[in-house]
């Protein structure tokens, strides 16, 4: 019986011992002591402007583009490295708006000749977040720079691409049905827009 009786005993204070563990812990989390152990993040910013400039670029016609792109840099001692891209990229073609002067708007009786800008590519840019890097070889210790430099073949190649799929055409095209309807509500007349050779 006294075997019972120790051996509850024991169970009893076992069972003491580990409440008391829990609540000593959860007051020792719960406190400030462990927040000196703690990571803590913090970043401090401090943006300044460093550039203001005036855009007049109209945006008329943007194209996607999916390539997959080989890069290689030929080495003399060691094997070729090359990587393989999987590439989306876009271009922009658009009337730069700024290069209108007041002779190019003549006025005659019941209508008004507007003489606009060729149309140009205003941009082109590889899409970084939908693009991936599908292999590399003999990459060794330079396999950030063969990326980098694949990217930059990958962006020439978008804008040849672009102007190969006359996106400079499709930029003429867009502006007469957007540019035509808006000048004559304004002006009252009838507008011919007529682009610079």
């Amino acid at each position: 019986m006294s075997r019972l009786i120790n051996a509850l005993l024991r169970v009893f204070l076992l069972a003491i011992f580990a409440v008391g563990l829990v609540a000593l812990w959860e007051q020792i989390r719960t406190s400030d002591y462990l927040s000196r152990f703690r990571r803590t993040d913090s970043a401090a910013q401090s943006v300044i402007i460093k550039e203001i400039t005036s855009l007049g670029r109209l945006e008329l016609v943007k194209y996607t583009f999916r390539d997959i792109v080989e890069h290689e840099q030929l080495k003399t001692f060691w094997p070729n490295s090359s990587a393989v891209l999987i590439v989306e990229g876009e271009a922009t073609g658009c009337l730069d708006l700024t290069r209108i002067k007041p002779d190019d708007i003549r006025i005659g009786g019941d209508s008004v000749i507007v003489n606009l800008p060729r149309p140009e590519l205003c941009g082109w840019k590889v899409n970084h977040d939908r693009s991936r890097v599908y292999d590399t070889r003999f990459a060794f210790l330079d396999e950030s720079q063969l990326v980098s430099d694949a990217y930059r073949q990958a962006e020439q190649q978008i804008r040849q691409s672009a102007l190969r799929s006359n996106i400079l055409e499709q930029t003429r095209r867009n502006a007469v049905p957007l540019l035509q309807p808006l000048l004559e509500r304004v002006s009252g007349r009838r507008v011919v827009l007529v682009f610079q050779p």
